[in-house]
């Protein structure tokens, strides 16, 4: 009937209504072991939608291994992963579309252009041509590497191919944004080029991420804080709540006290 909403349709509306009532990333009782080890003990936490959550701590703390998880690299041995109300271990697929990732260790092919990578990433996402170049020069722009997009990633400098990765986990359009230390090697102006790029998507294009980082230098006050600390979270809320709960001036200082108690 002409004017009638197809079931799809509404369908499709509903479940953007749900999501949006949803946290963008729900972590829950989550536990995990590597050979009798305990990497992670009863984790939970949750990324407000559209908000910057800092995941904190130092190398060893558990965050690669929460990355791991959240994105499915891993299977949980206990706990519940949500991301905008769909559960990764039900919903891998509804899950995972709505996510992008940057991962610690570099995963981009050396051999291929900056536009090849970004090409090829795209078709794994089944993004149709004329819409996966207009994305592609829509980030390129973005993180300002238009002028590099055919030139082999190798060629480039460490903080170049973290811009070229981070718009490459932002081609399909994701709503949540995982970074695992993306700042590790590089130098302090590069670090908060990117780590401005990545709050200024967080602000103005909402979405929502999650930057894990060893870093404090990387924390502003008014971020929500989830500290990790030997696995288990060891703070979670406001940055600045953290100083005034410690007494201490600064979010370096209050880190060691909370993880030193």
């Amino acid at each position: 009937m002409t004017g009638a909403i197809s079931e799809t349709a509404q369908g499709f509306l509903s479940e953007n209504v749900t999501e949006q009532k949803e946290p963008a990333l729900a972590v829950s009782h989550l536990s995990h072991s590597f050979s009798g080890r305990r990497a992670l003990d009863d984790v939970s936490f949750a990324v407000g939608s559209g908000g910057f959550t800092v995941l904190l701590g130092l190398n060893g703390a558990g965050k690669t291994t929460l990355i791991s998880l959240v994105t499915g690299l891993y299977h949980a041995h206990g706990g519940a992963v949500c991301v905008f109300g769909h559960a990764l271990r039900e919903q891998p697929l509804r899950a995972l579309a709505r996510m992008g990732v940057v991962f610690q260790q570099l995963t981009l092919d050396l051999d291929l252009t900056v536009r090849e990578n970004l090409r090829y990433h795209a078709s794994l996402h089944g993004l149709p041509g004329s819409l996966a170049r207009e994305r592609q020069t829509a980030e390129l722009a973005r993180l300002e590497i238009s002028d590099r997009a055919d030139e082999r990633v190798r060629t480039l400098s460490g903080g170049l191919r973290r811009r070229v990765e981070i718009a490459r986990a932002l081609l399909h359009g994701p709503r949540l944004l995982l970074l695992d230390e993306p700042t590790v090697g590089l130098d302090l102006s590069t670090r908060r080029a990117i780590l401005a790029h990545v709050r200024a998507l967080c602000r103005d294009q909402k979405v929502s991420v999650l930057w894990a980082t060893h870093l404090m230098d990387e924390v502003e006050t008014g971020d929500h804080l989830v500290l990790l600390h030997r696995g288990a979270v060891a703070w979670d809320g406001p940055a600045g709540e953290l100083c005034a709960a410690t007494g201490r001036a600064t979010i370096a200082e209050a880190f060691m006290a909370r993880t030193q108690a």
